[in-house]
């Protein structure tokens, strides 16, 4: 699915639980039905309790350069990073008092303001926040009083248009003035207008930049449905002058009907929705100067219906970047133009590939330069950095890192500009470490890697880390399997030190071998002096008493494959269990990792908990693990992740403690595709599915990204046909049940209804369905715990 749909549908699961039977290998248990073990402490609501999620610390960003700011207890503290002292700050409670009553006094108007806000530090002390349409500056430079009150905090300036909804909102480095996307079209607020225009520095002016946003013309937001990394639509330069914006036009786009059932009669709303084949929306880049007060649309190349992403400015704002890639994506190019004439500069990089190329990272400018730059690219088959390094206006370029993994992220470089630091699956493709590299280019070797190469994270697993390349610390976030959530403050400098004090100028990585990891296990931990850990979660689940989960192995159709499984907690290997297989199996998404359960969630603890074992297998097509194991996939969506899938089903049924009589799957949207296919496709092989917003017919789904995997249904025929699970639904065998939102504008009802009625007209082939009215994609809020109860009962009762 399109990036943030997999982002929603990357559900993590967890393991074990309690069995409430175990049944001979010879007892038929077709016709009973399972039930729910009630006397166990992990409920369906349990599952969805904030209270057995792993707590989070409450942080606020640097409020100085050596202290942060934390919420504990409903008060404002500074911590200092050198001695983890605590001071208070003021109270959460007596600041949004101070807020509101800051807004009435200027304004006149009642705000809402829920929580401590996220405050965006500019010096020791002082910062701005939004709520509502306000842009508030605060400074607690001011003395204390004896209710640990501060003052004040007043009105910066305000966001015109308060009864029309904000669209998109960026604001300018400065933080003096703010893009707003109203109604399909962009305004400027703040206390800086272009001074051609002779305008006051009012804090409540505003100017129109656009005015013939609507009917199909949308300004400033994020276009191409979100993939190639695109998440916004708004790009302030650094020099604060020149905003750049999406322009898209969508009306040679089709119109398509949501039906909302909740009004009388039912009402029919149009969205916008490109499907494969068919007409695209047509994007272009504006850029609006404001000291001239002009306008200028970049002169991008290729056809109407190519895309543009990755936009980035140079450093001196002189110059801005767009990677272009055509509407086969089979080809990009890095585009530099300049933002006066709208001209194009130069094509700096080019890259093809014979099955599709996804570049979602624009330039990374090395410090002190406005022409060299790093770049991400899988030209090698694996996502690694290269260095663009400028010569008579064309660029030299060096990959900087290589091997069979990944980099997943970069944090930037130290402030003197010595090493970089970058995410990475080098350990492993379950885990991500942050590697600091010198960044000395006679010391970047030709194969690619810097001779001192560090890894700064303190323990295997999934470290998230947050860079503040000013004071040299990083906030680093870690999960694994043994641990929920662990909070590290960690000087890197002097991690650095350290590391190159034990280990020498050779390349460096804490001692890691890949194994099969069972809960429970050793992990290696690489704490240290410069870790400390300032925040640690207590296990939320230890008292319920749930069962063991593996992470396992195993060569598949030429790859290694990782595979998890949960088992109950009185787990007998002697006896027989029914298996539950939850898939995804789709791009941009992975289900395994060394992290808190494994990647699961609690909903698999509770089917454990209720007698089942539940699997899960990363097939080809997934994520992370380099380029020919995702691409494998290519113009032929389905089959290649079947072929895994239906591998796991053959080790699963050849395990002493599977009941290979009582498999069922499920999965949601690429999962809801997957669980079709496999109910149809391979009929008889699962005994009961449960397939939630599925993907029925490819030619239905949107261009980005059915294209980029199955090109066009008339340049792929056959693929479009062996992939179209309306030519399977006759075949259908067993008890399937069918889910969908009826508002989804991602995958439109429209699939499952077709399905439907296929399956009626086949007469033989029996189907269930269930409709979440008012829900999108995702159902979400208090509905997702019915949802999940019916799917728990269609096991139960079938399976």
């Amino acid at each position: 699915m399109n990036r943030i749909s997999v982002r929603i549908f990357s559900i993590l699961f967890i393991f074990g639980c309690t069995a409430i039977f175990a049944q001979s290998n010879n007892e038929n248990l077709s016709g009973k039905k399972v039930v729910p073990n009630n006397s166990s402490a992990l409920t369906i609501d349990a599952c969805f309790s904030p209270k057995n999620y792993p707590k989070n610390a409450k942080l606020y960003g640097w409020i100085t350069k050596t202290d942060y700011a934390e919420v504990i207890d409903g008060l404002l503290y500074t911590v200092s990073a050198t001695t983890l002292s605590k001071t208070p700050l003021i109270k959460v409670d007596s600041f949004i008092q101070l807020t509101k009553t800051a807004i009435k006094a200027t304004s006149g108007e009642t705000v809402d303001m829920f929580g401590f806000p996220m405050i965006h530090w500019t010096a020791d002390y002082q910062g701005w926040f939004e709520v509502g349409r306000f842009v508030m500056a605060v400074d607690f430079k001011k003395p204390v009083t004896d209710n640990l009150v501060f003052g004040p905090v007043q009105i910066k300036y305000s966001i015109h248009g308060q009864s029309e909804e904000s669209q998109a909102t960026e604001f300018s480095p400065d933080a003096e003035l703010v893009a707003v996307i109203k109604k399909d079209n962009l305004y400027i607020s703040g206390r800086r207008i272009s001074a051609s225009k002779n305008l006051a520095t009012s804090p409540n002016h505003e100017i129109q930049i656009t005015k013939d946003g609507g009917n199909g013309i949308v300004y400033g937001q994020s276009v191409h449905r979100n993939e190639f990394g695109i998440s916004k639509g708004l790009f302030w330069s650094a020099d604060n002058d020149k905003l750049a914006f999406y322009r898209m036009d969508e009306r040679r786009v089709t119109d398509y009907p949501l039906f909302g059932v909740q009004t009388r009669p039912a009402k029919a709303n149009s969205i916008k929705y490109p499907m494969a084949g068919d007409s695209s929306h047509t994007v272009t880049l504006g850029i609006y100067h404001l000291l001239s007060d002009r306008l200028v649309y970049l002169n991008t190349q290729g056809t109407y219906d190519h895309y543009l992403t990755n936009i980035t400015w140079t450093p001196d704002s002189k110059f801005i970047y767009i990677s272009w890639v055509n509407r086969e994506q089979n080809k990009m190019e890095l585009h530099k133009y300049d933002p006066v004439s709208g001209g194009l500069v130069s094509i700096d990089y080019r890259m093809s590939h014979p099955k599709f190329v996804e570049p979602e990272n624009g330039p990374l400018f090395i410090p002190g330069s406005n022409t060299d730059f790093l770049l991400q690219s899988e030209s090698d088959g694996w996502n690694h950095l290269y260095l663009f390094k400028f010569a008579n206006k064309r660029p030299i370029i060096k990959q900087i890192t290589k091997g069979n993994w990944e980099v997943t992220d970069v944090l930037g470089f130290t402030k003197d500009g010595k090493y970089l630091l970058f995410e990475n699956t080098m350990a492993s493709p379950l885990e991500r470490h942050v590697h600091a590299m010198e960044w000395e280019e006679s010391k970047v070797t030709a194969l690619g890697m810097s001779t001192k190469t560090i890894d700064l994270t303190p323990s295997n697993g999934i470290n998230k880390c947050a860079f503040n390349a000013e004071n040299g610390l990083m906030i680093n976030t870690l999960s694994n399997i043994q641990t929920p959530r662990k909070i590290y403050l960690i000087d890197v400098i002097k991690q650095i030190g350290t590391s190159l004090t034990q280990n020498g100028s050779t390349k460096t990585k804490k001692p890691y071998t890949e194994t099969v990891i069972p809960e429970g296990a050793t992990v290696t931990i690489g704490e240290g002096v410069n870790h400390k850990i300032i925040f640690e979660s207590p296990n939320p689940i230890a008292s319920l008493g749930l069962g063991n989960m593996e992470i396992k192995k195993r060569m598949v159709n030429g790859f290694d494959q990782y595979s998890r499984i949960f088992y109950p907690s009185n787990f007998d290997a002697n006896k027989k269990y029914p298996v539950v297989v939850y898939v995804y199996g789709g791009p941009h998404a992975q289900m395994i990792t060394n992290s808190w359960l494994g990647g699961g969630n609690l909903w698999m603890h509770y089917m454990a908990e209720n007698g089942y074992i539940v699997y899960t297998q990363d097939n080809r097509g997934s994520s992370h693990r380099g380029l020919a194991f995702e691409n494998a996939v290519h113009r032929q969506l389905g089959t290649a992740e079947m072929a895994d899938q239906l591998d796991g089903l053959a080790w699963l049924k050849s395990q002493s403690w599977c009941d290979s009589t009582r498999v069922g799957i499920h999965g949601w949207s690429f999962g809801g595709f997957m669980t079709t296919s496999l109910m149809t496709r391979t009929p008889g092989k699962y005994k009961v599915g449960v397939a939630g917003g599925p993907v029925i017919d490819w030619s239905y789904y949107e261009i980005m990204y059915t294209e980029r995997y199955m090109d066009q249904p008339n340049e792929n025929p056959e693929g479009y046909k062996a992939n179209n699970l309306l030519n399977y639904a006759d075949k259908l065998q067993g008890r399937l049940l069918m889910i969908h939102g009826a508002d989804d504008d991602v995958v439109v009802w429209q699939h499952s209804l077709m399905f439907v009625d296929k399956a009626v007209k086949a007469k033989n082939a029996q189907l269930d369905y269930f409709v979440y009215p008012g829900h999108k994609h995702n159902v979400i809020g208090p509905d997702r715990v019915h949802l999940y109860k019916k799917i728990s009962q269609y096991f139960f009762d079938f399976l």
